[in-house]
């Protein structure tokens, strides 16, 4: 044989070997940045190693907004990757993308991997099921507004733990007495003051079971309860009991640079927080407005989870199962857990959190597990599933900015915000159709 001869059949063999040993990719587009994104690059180089089949890459696309908005895009484009991060109140927009998901249980099911959705924890797994019970997306990041509080300023002030909103209220005024510039804030305000405080004192936000029974929902938190509240919040504002600090995380570093004493925002804080603040810091429930109800009922979950996207290959399918399946493992999960403030997704994850002494060593860090878990959830209390809830946010985000600024009172707000809201619902019903 020539030389020739040789090279080119040395050629042949080389591409015949590489295509039989390439790795099939899965595209992960996500919200994750920071600290955390790099949790998740870790995530995927830990899967990638365990096997030679397939090759998890990936990808930051911005805030959970900007995920979505380039997910729906490639999608059109078919140009869209096998999985995308979600976040919770983009569940009802998703559910509405006729031939655009794959649901994950279906998913599993049909790529003959092991799944038990009694495995997950029920106040995580039923904001993202059907009424019949299937799974379409898989839980990953869930987590729910807590209390934060700097026990060193509070031990120092005088004051207790609040338990209450009037505790809230005494316990700022006393921070602020010995030299705070501000007692409390908080975050995700549509999250933490509207979805969440309706939640724990048994409220509906909307009509048709806060949006689960169906499209045709109406917004009803513009109720008095809610706007005493938030009127009450407003007059703290004016001696720097309560200080405003922005629309999502913004707020944060007034609480781990000490001059904000408490703040009310997602759990998953945790690890930021672990690893800027330098004072003794802790979490304890959200607080009950004594005027409301005579006791808590349950928090709701934020985050997102893991939609799987139509139109790829079934190869690539497989993947996708075997990721996710490795994604829910207990030991990944009390990891992901563990690190971040995020809820455990499974029993199995908490229980080896507790195995490994985890809430032990770090006390307090099952707080939103128990708030969750409280009792069991109602149709006021399970969650919500509006469409276009994100154009929603932002016009409740605008209102409550008016009523922090004196524009408008907590009534005029919250009836603002529901009027405006319901016209962006009656839109998404029209589309959904």
């Amino acid at each position: 044989m020539s030389v020739k001869s040789l090279l080119c059949a040395s050629a042949v063999l080389a591409v015949a070997g590489s295509t039989a040993f390439a790795e099939t990719e899965i595209q992960w587009w996500h919200a994750m940045g920071g600290t955390n994104g790099e949790r998740v690059n870790k995530i995927a180089e830990d899967f990638n190693a365990t096997q030679d089949d397939y090759k998890v890459v990936p990808v930051y696309k911005g805030n959970y907004t900007e995920t979505m908005t380039a997910a729906i895009a490639a999608f059109r484009a078919k140009e869209h990757p096998q999985i995308v991060q979600v976040f919770e109140v983009g569940t009802a927009t998703m559910m509405a993308a006729k031939g655009a998901i794959y649901p994950v249980e279906q998913l599993m099911n049909d790529a003959g991997e092991p799944f038990d959705g009694d495995a997950f924890l029920p106040a995580v797994v039923s904001y993202y099921e059907t009424p019949e019970g299937e799974l379409l997306s898989m839980p990953f990041n869930s987590s729910t507004p807590v209390l934060w509080y700097n026990k060193d300023a509070l031990d120092a002030a005088g004051a207790e733990v609040p338990e209450t909103w009037d505790g809230v209220k005494t316990a700022a005024q006393k921070l602020v007495d010995n030299g705070m510039k501000c007692g409390v804030s908080f975050g995700w305000q549509s999250w933490v003051m509207i979805e969440n405080f309706s939640a724990w004192h048994n409220l509906p936000t909307g009509t048709q079971e806060n949006g689960f029974a169906g499209f045709d929902t109406e917004l009803t938190f513009n109720n008095d309860k809610l706007a005493a509240r938030l009127d009450d919040v407003a007059s703290m504002g004016k001696d720097g009991l309560f200080v405003y600090g922005g629309r999502r995380g913004d707020s944060l570093p007034m609480f781990t640079n000490g001059e904000c004493g408490m703040w009310m925002n997602s759990s998953a804080y945790y690890g930021s927080i672990s690893s800027q603040a330098e004072f003794e810091f802790g979490q304890s429930m959200l607080p009950l407005d004594t005027k409301v109800a005579d006791a808590p009922q349950n928090s709701i979950i934020g985050g997102a989870t893991l939609w799987v996207l139509a139109g790829h290959e079934e190869e690539e399918y497989k993947g996708t199962a075997k990721f996710l399946s490795y994604l829910s493992s207990p030991e990944v999960q009390a990891w992901w857990h563990q690190e971040t403030g995020y809820v455990p997704i499974t029993t199995a994850a908490y229980e080896l959190s507790k195995e490994q002494g985890f809430y032990d060593s770090n006390p307090g860090t099952d707080t939103a597990i128990k708030q969750l878990s409280l009792n069991t959830p109602t149709a006021n209390s399970r969650g919500l599933r509006y469409g276009n809830f994100v154009q929603v946010r932002d016009v409740i985000n605008e209102e409550l900015e008016a009523l922090w600024g004196g524009e408008k009172t907590a009534q005029e707000a919250l009836d603002a915000a529901v009027e405006r809201g319901n016209d962006l619902l009656r839109k998404f019903e029209r589309t959904a159709k």
